[in-house]
């Protein structure tokens, strides 16, 4: 995939790939601003089109982004995030149960949804067992 990618997006691409944690599309300018990228307006750009080939999403609570764990098209499905408070491990998930309890919430009001995304906070397994 990534050899159909611009200079910008490949260097995006692969900074996010790189990242322990999510990052806002500031920290990605400044740890590619030697790599030639000087304005937000180039990241977000390049951001923009990796959202859109469904390589990177954002997480809305944060207003940051991760590459994705498993990349490929999302269309219209519902994905969901657990973000641990502690450490900023990102775990994308998306379960055909919680799928089907939205999808029948949404049929009984008549409820139309073009994208869903439930981003959960809290922390991980190994931030919880360090905690006690």
């Amino acid at each position: 995939m990534s050899d159909k990618l611009t200079t910008n997006q490949s260097l995006v691409f692969n900074c996010l790939n790189e990242a322990n944690a999510p990052l806002t599309a500031y920290a990605i300018l400044d740890l590619l601003r030697d790599h030639g990228m000087k304005a937000p307006l180039q990241v977000y750009r390049a951001l923009d089109k990796l959202q859109s080939l469904g390589l990177v999403h954002r997480l809305e609570s944060l207003n940051a982004f991760v590459s994705c764990s498993h990349p490929h098209p999302h269309g219209s499905e519902t994905l969901a995030f657990a973000i641990c408070d502690t450490c900023d491990q990102v775990t994308e998930f998306s379960d055909t149960d919680m799928i089907a309890c939205l999808i029948a919430w949404a049929n009984k009001r008549k409820f139309h949804p073009h994208k869903t995304t439930i981003e959960i906070s809290g922390h991980c397994e190994n931030c919880s067992s360090k905690a006690h």
